[in-house]
């Protein structure tokens, strides 16, 4: 029978002991009673914990006491409390059944604290500047290493050297390569060369995105906004797939401004026509290339389930102070006039990061996040009849070159 509630919900009475099995199974000890039960007293539920120990620590065994001992070398302490046990999760009866532990003020280094990502392997598109750099600096502290897709190798090397200032280590983790998402061709030599270096990828981050611009035409004459935001990260999502493996995460920065999307079954091969100069709006091609995003993340995740590759959307935050409002003077201005009230970069890469490395999310695929945890997505970003149009209009756009 359950407890009543305390303060905290998750503190355990007095006398009770929270312990850890060698198969990662939470158990509950009273030492009041001498017994000992699965789940937990005051909410009746279970728990487990998962992956390595963190970076630092090892488990022994005492030999006066026989009793397992966790020594944390970097802090030189011992405990006989598993550390992973701040990082538990509660088991779940439907694999989208998980409760929310960060929240629109958490930021990524928060959702990653006490995590060794040592061994892990992620790329991220724009990791340069603004929110992506922020996903790369954060991964890389935990000893992730990470591939810097940028188009500016110089800005990529001048980051990566900042992350090498916090944790020396990051050096020799880090890689800059060059991508070009106006260019399908420099996409197809990007992924050449990471499938070349690298073995498997845990992570693919697509986080670059462009906004504000005027109509404009890429070298491959299609939509700047939309090869950028989507149909570029699309093909290099497809070249890549042969390194992603089990578990591995796709995430794909979306917003909310899919909402405004005017897309539908009927008007989306047109829409995306190079010849709409004449009817261009650079804030309803926006629009159109988010909703793009979640599209293309739903599709992708029925490709990939059965595979085991966990595929979501993000929305970041509103108006976060970035560079993406670079292209006009008045977003600028607009961006500024709101930074008071919008999310830091650290908290706006918070979602992304918990979608590529929460543990809760094994098993879980095609949703679309806002503030680290589930939101619903706009009617249109729920057609399956449109994610499937859009799938095979973008790769006959991609086949013509």
């Amino acid at each position: 029978m359950n407890l009543p509630e305390s303060d905290s919900e998750e503190e355990l009475p007095p006398g009770w002991e929270e312990r850890v099995t060698a198969d990662g199974s939470v158990f509950y000890a009273n030492h009041l009673t001498k017994n000992t039960q699965w789940t937990h007293p005051r909410t009746g539920r279970k728990k487990m914990v998962s992956g390595e120990l963190p970076y630092g620590w090892e488990r022994c065994i005492d030999k006066t006491t026989q009793k397992i001992i966790y020594i944390d070398h970097e802090n030189r302490r011992t405990t006989y409390t598993d550390p992973r046990l701040a990082f538990a999760v509660e088991e779940k009866e439907h694999p989208t059944d998980f409760r929310q532990r960060f929240d629109s003020s958490s930021t990524a280094l928060q959702v990653l604290h006490g995590r060794d990502l040592t061994g892990k392997v992620a790329l991220v598109t724009g990791a340069s500047t603004g929110i992506g750099y922020e996903t790369a600096r954060s991964l890389a502290k935990h000893s992730c290493t990470v591939i810097f897709a940028c188009r500016n190798l110089n800005l990529a090397q001048a980051a990566v050297d900042r992350i090498s200032e916090e944790k020396s280590s990051a050096a020799s983790v880090c890689e800059p390569i060059y991508l070009e998402l106006t260019s399908l061709k420099s996409v197809t030599d990007c992924a050449n060369v990471i499938k070349t270096k690298y073995k498997k990828l845990d992570m693919l981050i697509l986080n670059a995105g462009v906004f504000g611009l005027p109509f404009t035409k890429t070298v491959d004459g299609y939509e700047t906004m939309f090869q950028v935001n989507h149909l570029a990260q699309f093909h290099l999502t497809n070249l890549l797939l042969p390194l992603l493996v089990n578990e591995s995460r796709i995430v794909i920065l979306s917003s909310e401004s899919h909402r405004f999307s005017n897309l539908t079954v009927d008007n989306l091969p047109t829409t995306l026509s190079p010849d709409i100069a004449s009817k261009y709006s650079d804030m309803t091609a926006y629009n159109n290339s988010k909703l793009c995003n979640i599209l293309f993340a739903r599709q992708l995740a029925k490709r990939l389930q059965s595979l085991g590759i966990g595929v979501f959307s993000v929305h970041p935050g509103n108006m976060v102070s970035s560079s993406l409002s670079r292209n006009w003077w008045l977003y600028r201005l607009l961006f500024v006039l709101v930074r008071p009230f919008t999310k830091s970069l650290q908290q706006a890469a918070s979602t992304t990061i918990f979608c590529a490395t929460a543990p809760e999310l094994n098993g879980v695929t095609g949703i679309y996040f806002n503030n680290c945890f589930r939101c619903q997505e706009s009617d249109s970003a729920q057609s399956d009849e449109l994610a499937a149009i859009l799938w095979d209009v973008s790769v006959e756009m991609i086949n013509r070159h």
